[in-house]
């Protein structure tokens, strides 16, 4: 961090830089159909999380074709996220160089992260015109981690954590702290979180609690109070540590080995950031059809999910309008089928032109997950960035090596 800090002033230069030698429109002043012209017969560059098929398969079988289809545009997608994104932005743009990334995938500290090191270009989501149908006002939306997005990223997606479970193993499902200990302790070796966002994710809901709920942590991280409730939220993981998969002496990986280790039954619950999910790994075969998910009375994380362009991006004007369609109604409609991937729209059914909010309203009802308006009411808002940062640092040193 403290690396990215020294290098703003460099790399704000270098991005000025780059921003005159790629340009061949001025974006800022010109009108939609200019940047559509700009952008036809161009190569987008997209980098994101490819770890999941269904939503790979969004992109590569539907959002490429359709860009292709309407632009003439080749929508080249390679894997990274967080860190990679911001280290490669970093190195291109201290050197001065073109982007080899257009537009990226990011939410939470990466957004932060980018916006410390002015690698992102913008403000440009105004200038979409399916900007207009993006309910902006939803603060687990028009916020990133309690950072305003400002015209920066262009909302993508809003899910929900829960927890999944098999209901034909399960029946008793653990609502506060208390019963998630007690039910560890029930059933050593069956429950744990990932290393990864998912498990901070969840490390995140837990400190929420633990403050006396999403309140005592709005707003800018407060050092003093994530040092009093951390502190908590320590004590209390050492406590289920013994209990947790392998003792607690290792976590998985990521969710994707969660998912592996409960469908073979290894553990008895898995977490997943998309509230729909279990229907996904339900029809891809790698759940039981007993698979269930929940949201537990202390509250998950809400958030959503974001699309940027890169300040160096060679093609920002083709990333703009790939962007536009990806936010458009029928992208929209399309990616919110759980049979598709079944991520939550981001736009206001209300604004939207024609027969689309009725559409919405018929897509195929989640067979197996909760319906997002029974978890509403448990959503809790993220956080300041900096508590992820300090959550990944600190639970390596307490609870990983400690």
């Amino acid at each position: 961090m403290k690396k990215i800090i020294i290098l703003i002033t460099i790399l704000a230069l270098a991005a000025c830089k780059s921003d005159s030698k790629n340009e061949q429109l001025d974006l800022k002043n010109a009108s939609w159909q200019q940047i559509e012209t700009e952008a036809l017969g161009k190569t987008v560059n997209m980098m994101m999380w490819a770890g999941d098929p269904k939503i790979n398969d969004y992109m590569k079988n539907y959002v490429a074709p359709a860009v292709k289809e309407k632009y003439d545009i080749d929508l080249e997608i390679s894997s990274g996220q967080g860190n990679t994104i911001v280290q490669l932005l970093m190195t291109e743009m201290q050197a001065g160089k073109d982007g080899n990334v257009d537009m990226m995938w990011i939410n939470g500290e990466t957004f932060y992260q980018l916006r410390q090191i002015n690698g992102l270009h913008g403000p440009f989501v105004d200038q979409l015109p399916n900007s207009q149908f993006v309910d902006l006002d939803n603060p687990f939306i028009g916020k990133d981690f309690q950072e305003p997005i400002e015209g920066m990223e262009a909302p993508w997606g809003n899910v929900q954590m829960t927890l999944i479970y098999d209901s034909e193993k399960t029946d008793q499902l653990p609502q506060s702290r208390e019963e998630l200990l007690a039910f560890a302790k029930a059933n050593p070796n069956k429950f744990t979180f990932d290393n990864q966002f998912t498990g901070l994710t969840f490390m995140k809901a837990l400190l929420i609690d633990i403050a006396g709920g999403e309140q005592a942590l709005a707003g800018d991280f407060n050092e003093k109070k994530y040092g009093k409730y951390s502190k908590a939220l320590w004590a209390y993981l050492r406590e289920l540590k013994p209990y947790l998969w392998k003792k607690g002496e290792t976590f998985p990986e990521d969710v994707a080995q969660m998912h592996q280790l409960f469908a073979s039954g290894e553990l008895l619950m898995t977490m997943s950031n998309n509230d729909a999910e279990v229907d996904n790994k339900i029809n891809e075969g790698l759940f039981p059809e007993s698979a269930r998910a929940y949201v537990p009375e202390f509250g998950t994380i809400q958030n959503s999910h974001y699309l940027g362009i890169a300040k160096n991006a060679v093609d920002k004007a083709a990333a703009m309008a790939v962007i536009n369609f990806m936010i458009s109604p029928e992208a929209q409609l399309k990616k919110q089928n759980p049979e598709v991937w079944g991520d939550g729209t981001v736009l206001d059914l209300d604004k939207l032109p024609g027969d689309f909010k009725t559409k919405f309203q018929n897509i195929p009802a989640r067979k197996y997950a909760p319906k997002r308006s029974e978890i509403q009411k448990n959503a809790l808002q993220e956080l300041a960035p900096e508590y992820m940062i300090r959550l990944a640092e600190d639970f390596r040193k307490e609870i990983i090596n400690g």
